[in-house]
C-alpha cells in the first residue's frame, strides 16, 4: 500500500460525501458564460464530455458542461474545445479555470505536523511550496487551476473558491 492510498484510507470516513456538482465550473475554453444556457443545452452528442482525457467534463442537470475534480484535474489539452461543434467552447478562448485554490490549515495533515506531500505530487505547476516541510502554501501566481491536488488531499483540505469575471468570490 503507498502512503497516499494509506493516509486517503485513513481520512475516507472524514471526507464529505456529497461532491457539491451544484457548483458550477467551467471548462476553461468559453467566451461568454451565457452560451452555455443557451446553446450548450441543444447540444445533442455533449462530445466535450466523450473527449476529456480525464473524465472531469460533466453534464449538469441543465444540460450544460461542468468541472468535476472529484477524480482527476485538468491537463488543458484543448480536446474539448476541439471536439465542441456549436463553438462555445474554442481553443483560442483558452484561460485559467476560473477557481482559485487553498488549504485549509486546520484540515491539512502537514499543517497539523504529519508529512504529507499529497497535493505537492501531482502539481505540474510547481504552485505549492512548503516552508519547511510542514507548512503547504499556494501560490496563486503560478497555480493554473487545473484541480489536479484536490482529488489527492487525504483530508480534503484544498478549498476552492469560483473566481467570477468581476474578481467576485464564492466559496465552495
Amino acid at each position: 500500500m503507498k502512503r497516499r492510498e494509506l493516509f486517503s484510507s485513513l481520512a475516507s470516513p472524514f471526507k464529505k460525501n456529497d461532491e457539491k456538482l451544484e457548483t458550477i465550473i467551467r471548462p476553461p475554453y468559453f467566451q461568454e458564460e451565457s452560451d452555455f444556457s443557451k446553446i450548450c443545452v441543444t447540444c445533442e452528442d455533449k462530445s466535450c464530455t466523450t473527449v476529456c482525457e480525464e473524465n472531469i467534463i460533466l453534464i449538469s442537470e441543465d444540460g450544460t458542461p461542468l468541472l468535476n475534480f472529484a477524480n482527476s484535474g485538468c491537463t488543458y489539452c484543448d480536446e474539448c474545445a476541439i471536439a465542441c461543434k456549436d463553438d462555445v467552447l474554442q481553443v483560442e478562448n483558452r484561460k485559467n479555470i476560473q477557481v482559485r485554490f487553498s488549504i485549509d490549515v486546520l484540515k491539512c495533515m502537514s499543517w497539523n505536523q504529519t508529512m504529507c506531500f499529497s497535493c505537492k505530487d501531482p502539481c505540474l505547476d510547481d504552485a505549492i511550496k512548503f516552508l519547511g516541510m510542514f507548512r503547504p502554501e499556494i501560490n496563486n501566481d503560478l497555480c493554473t487551476s487545473c484541480g489536479f491536488c484536490v482529488k489527492v488531499c487525504p483530508t480534503d483540505a484544498i478549498k476552492m473558491e469560483i473566481v467570477k469575471e468581476n474578481n467576485d468570490k464564492e466559496i465552495i
